[in-house]
């Protein structure tokens, strides 16, 4: 591992909808602007359920649909990701708090929305359970964020100051 690349964790709950989309939303805008060299991405979930598994088949859809590879499989968070991991970014409060709770460094742990450049989106929904409409919005708050996300960190270096 690459000591000088910055390295970020999505995290949801079962790593199969939200968080590997956002990783493969990050690893394209990182691939579009050259910058893959310098950061290590990935996802994982909350829970274990899904650990090994492909992700959801709608969110693989949404996301080729939108010109995203979607290919690594689920897996579990551990608490050495804690600490390899620069940033810890949450796609809800209640997985941000399971995280800090297992011990995660509350700085690291944040909520994507944040980097959302409107202020009324605080969580990505979980579309697991709903329609094809929900994968779609997932991705329009993932990609508005991400954006925002990959921006923050190219100007700072590491992500927060």
């Amino acid at each position: 591992m690459d000591s000088d690349r910055i390295r970020v964790l999505f995290v949801c709950m079962g790593n199969i909808c939200r968080s590997p989309a956002a990783e493969a939303v990050l690893l394209q805008r990182l691939a579009d602007r050259g910058l893959e060299h310098r950061f290590e991405v990935e996802s994982a979930g909350t829970g274990g359920w899904h650990a090994g598994e492909a992700a959801d088949p709608r969110s693989r859809a949404e996301g080729s649909r939108r010109g995203y590879r979607l290919v690594t499989p689920a897996r579990q968070v551990t608490t050495h990701d804690f600490e390899r991991f620069h940033l810890l970014v949450c796609m809800d409060l209640e997985n941000a708090a399971h995280l800090v709770d297992r011990g995660a460094p509350d700085e690291k742990v944040r909520l994507l929305l944040e980097w959302h450049p409107e202020d009324r989106h605080r969580e990505v929904p979980d579309p697991y359970h709903g329609g094809p409409e929900g994968f779609e919005h997932m991705y329009d708050l993932i990609e508005a964020a991400i954006d925002g996300l990959l921006d923050d960190l190219v100007a700072r270096g590491r992500g927060r100051s």
